[in-house]
């Protein structure tokens, strides 16, 4: 994997709420790695409303990279599992994984309507797979057929505002998970790596659409966000033995990297 190694996640191509509307927008973004790992959530794979817009994006993206001279590596996320492969990359012998996030939860995305209704086919799923609860390679397979399976309905044309406070509000408990999940991503990361990766110390994740950096029991979780709104996008970059984490500048002309938030050495 040449170096630099860039982080990018949740792009969403193709979606209504995505803010690149243009793949060449992203150009500046990618130009200069050596790798752009996009982790999970780049295209919209199970959404049908908007799966012809975002293959054509999807192949924009590969292009781009391509005439970038960059190596694109896509890890599955729950928007779309169907990448191969483990589903993460490990840097710096192990210390630092990289995995979109889905899988830090047992049920992926807890506050989806169709999986707060459909709890016992997330256990069935599970014991499917007696391994998963100690084999990295067996839980990341649970999160990618809970994401297959119990996939978000997308209404392509949007919703009235009456309807979407109904969608936010029912089953009462989607709130409350949201913010659960918000506020404990952190610790999630932190045991998940306790589990199935207990070398590493640095966990980069996206999935949460909330970005940020926390230490926790001795680990470092960096989420780099998202390109829907409300939340921010960021980068992670591995180059030479140090790793770094900043802002992305945006506009629909151009995405760049921008102020430089945190650097270590690994």
């Amino acid at each position: 994997m040449n170096e630099p190694v860039r982080v990018l996640s949740d792009l969403h191509l193709g979606h209504k709420i995505s803010r690149i509307g243009s793949v060449s927008a992203l150009r500046p973004l990618i130009s200069g790695a050596g790798t752009v790992v996009f982790n999970g959530d780049t295209w919209q794979e199970l959404a049908k409303p908007f799966l012809a817009r975002s293959t054509v994006l999807l192949q924009e993206l590969k292009n781009l990279c391509a005439e970038e001279g960059v190596e694109a590596v896509f890890l599955s996320g729950n928007h779309d599992p169907g990448w191969p492969g483990r589903g993460w990359v490990e840097l710096a012998d192990g210390k630092i994984i990289i995995m979109h996030g889905d899988a830090l939860l047992f049920d992926g995305s807890p506050w989806k309507r169709e999986i707060l209704v459909n709890g016992e086919r997330v256990l069935e799923l599970w014991k499917q797979h007696p391994l998963a609860d100690h084999d990295a390679e067996s839980r990341l397979r649970v999160a990618r057929e809970i994401a297959r399976e119990l996939c978000s309905v997308e209404y392509p044309n949007g919703r009235h505002l009456i309807q979407r406070a109904w969608d936010a509000i029912l089953p009462p408990k989607r709130a409350v998970k949201m913010l659960e999940a918000w506020f404990t991503q952190d610790s999630a990361g932190a045991k998940f790596c306790e589990t199935y990766f207990p070398n590493a110390e640095v966990l980069v994740i996206g999935h949460f659409h909330r970005e940020g950096c926390w230490e926790k029991n001795g680990r470092r979780v960096i989420n780099t966000g998202s390109f829907t709104s409300p939340g921010r996008a960021h980068w992670v970059e591995w180059n030479d033995g140090w790793l770094s984490r900043g802002m992305i500048d945006e506009s629909p002309e151009a995405c760049r990297k921008g102020m430089v938030l945190d650097v270590w050495r690994i």
